[in-house]
């Protein structure tokens, strides 16, 4: 297990060298090099400032040991005017720091959501999204500490430097001496490295995980509590708390165990120059002030190289944080478009030929795959679960990478197509609709966000005769909830179909929900559907009767190969797999589909009436 135990790695994580990330970030603060250089004379003035503080002291206390007052008054006020212009110098840094700081975040944060969102589906089926929000927010928060970490470093080496050069016109024999804890320390330092990268990598790990945990609790609660497991998710959240407990004590441990150890060195190396140098001011070689002034400048010397750990540790969290987060942006697609070919209208002709294609390669799913699909035609898949029916969807959408063969829309491989131009003419309807939280309003318009209001309500009283918005609150303007939790499935279900009858795709593509509703709503879903199919080439992944009564064709799978296609009479004539299917699938709902026929005619003939 080793000293920090077992916390799994994300399949997309790779390592990165010093130089490598040093590089990248370059990428990051150039933009903003004005900005920088302004920084940059700050600290070196604020050094300056720093180191001629003692010095002034230093000549302040041989002007009292002569005995004098002359001059004293003076000291005092340049003082003061150095406190003054170091406090306005360090506002000025902080503000130009933050500035840079909260930029680089941005960028980084824009950057990781960026490849975030353009991963292919295939790429969120192994990763956990709590883990990717992770990266996004608390290590790009990591890495742009580098900014302020970087500053302090210079500063402080700025002064050592300008010290060292005071130290050595004091005393050059005991300068030489002090510098030999140098060359130990950077020893030590360097010997550490992987111990700290490896630390802060395993408490950003462990952190992930607590968060994945609180996101996917968050997001399955109402299960949850339906099935009364509140106690089991919160022993879960406690155990990945305890995890990254325990990882970041070892980690805390392990981050500092240098500092100690520095300060021993630098302990020994401050005794023997202390008294070495108090015997050489006894003995009248240096003055007190003299001797004040080396001891502070020793003092503020080995500072910055005795606190080499708690920077090095900070770096390391930088450097740790931007290797996650480059992991993240430099992952490779697995859908790989070989062109950038636009298509502005679909006609929805679909062909596939001799594809092949798998999830895992041990597990093959379409075997030889060939179908053809002709414009305007709407095609149902049945078949039992894991029979490859939603990955001919997927593979329509370009979600997933095939092994071989090809796909051709309109005559055109599916590889060479501008992707974004392509998705803007497929019309997507997933098995549980996702509505994103705002108003029933913003979620029809997701696709066409400059649609009028008028042409949504024209063609929302379609359906149903828009009886449909009446059982909203607040009609269109009604909101939402998150994922849509404040509607019903049925209304869920209408809302996405709405959203892709404004889109007027070139292909619509639906992954039928298995959810019962009532007759009413099931009549308005199948006008909705109705009213898409008219329109465009269909690729329904059919779960009711209704649906797939509707098709021009139905094509039946069963281990990722086509045993039977036709009409809805045609197989059952065959008397073959779609009739067994229907026998003991689909004929329970063909009494309840008649009967909510004869409903809703009835209820439409009572409409009239009155």
């Amino acid at each position: 297990m080793g000293f920090f135990g077992s916390l799994t790695t994300e399949k997309y994580d790779r390592q990165y060298t010093d130089k490598e990330l040093f590089q990248r970030a370059v990428k990051y603060f150039s933009p903003h090099l004005k900005f920088l250089t302004f920084l940059a004379v700050t600290v070196i003035f604020i050094s300056v400032l720093n180191a001629g503080q003692p010095i002034i002291i230093s000549n302040g206390l041989d002007i009292i040991a002569t005995g004098k007052d002359q001059g004293v008054v003076a000291l005092l006020i340049a003082l003061l005017l150095v406190a003054l212009l170091s406090f306005g110098s360090s506002v000025a840094n902080r503000y130009i720091l933050y500035h840079i700081l909260a930029s680089v975040i941005v960028d980084l944060s824009r950057d990781a959501f960026h490849a975030a969102v353009h991963h292919d589906l295939s790429f969120y089926d192994e990763v956990n999204s709590g883990k990717i929000v992770s990266r996004i927010t608390s290590d790009t928060q990591e890495f742009g500490n580098l900014v302020s970490i970087i500053s302090d470093v210079i500063n402080q080496l700025i002064q050592a430097i300008l010290l060292m050069i005071v130290m050595f016109g004091i005393e050059w024999r005991l300068t030489l001496l002090s510098l030999l804890v140098i060359p130990v320390t950077m020893a030590v330092a360097f010997a550490y490295r992987q111990i700290a990268r490896k630390a802060t990598q395993q408490g950003m790990r462990a952190m992930a995980n607590v968060n994945s945990t609180i996101k996917e609790t968050v997001s399955g609660i109402a299960i949850a509590k339906n099935f009364r497991q509140e106690h089991s998710i919160y022993d879960e959240f406690v155990e990945a708390n305890q995890t990254s407990y325990t990882v970041n004590v070892k980690r805390g441990l392990a981050l500092h165990l240098m500092f100690p150890s520095l300060r021993i060195i630098g302990g020994i190396s401050t005794a023997l120059l202390v008294y070495f140098g108090g015997l050489s001011a006894v003995q009248g070689a240096i003055s007190i002030g003299a001797w004040y002034l080396f001891l502070q400048s020793l003092d503020r010397f080995l500072f910055p190289i005795l606190n080499l750990s708690t920077f090095w540790t900070n770096i390391q969290n930088g450097l740790a944080a931007a290797e996650r987060i480059f992991a993240l942006i430099d992952s490779p697609p697995t859908v790989v478009q070989t062109g950038h070919q636009k298509v502005e209208n679909l006609c929805g002709k679909i062909v596939f030929h001799n594809i092949n294609f798998s999830y895992t390669p041990t597990e093959p799913v379409l075997t030889n795959f060939n179908l053809e699909i002709e414009p305007g035609e709407t095609v149902a898949f049945v078949g039992h679960t894991g029979s490859g029916k939603t990955s001919i969807a997927r593979l329509i959408k370009r979600f997933y990478e095939f092994q071989s063969g090809d796909i051709f829309i309109d005559g055109i491989n599916i590889r060479t197509l501008d992707i974004h131009h392509y998705r803007r003419n497929l019309g997507i309807v997933s098995q549980i609709p996702f509505l994103f939280s705002g108003t029933v309003l913003d979620n029809i318009r997701y696709g066409v966000p400059g649609l009028p209001v008028a042409e949504v309500k024209r063609i929302a009283s379609q359906i149903g005769h828009g009886e449909w918005l009446e059982t909203l609150p607040n009609g269109l303007d009604t909101q939402v909830g998150e994922r849509g939790g404040q509607l019903s499935m049925g209304q869920r279900q209408l809302v996405a179909l709405m959203r892709v009858l404004v889109m007027k795709p070139g292909i619509f593509i639906l992954d039928e929900a298995t959810a019962s509703i009532d007759p009413f709503t099931e009549w308005q879903i199948q006008q909705a559907l109705n009213m898409i199919m008219a329109q465009t080439t269909s690729i329904l992944i059919a779960h009711r009767l209704s649906t797939v009564r509707s098709a021009d064709r139905i094509v039946t799978i069963e281990k990722g190969r086509i045993i039977e296609q036709g009409t809805h009479q045609d197989l059952l004539d065959q008397n073959g797999h779609y009739a067994n299917l229907y026998q003991t699938y689909f004929r329970h709902q063909s009494i309840a589909y008649v009967e909510e026929s004869g409903s809703h005619r009835n209820s439409e003939q009572i409409n009239r009436k009155h």
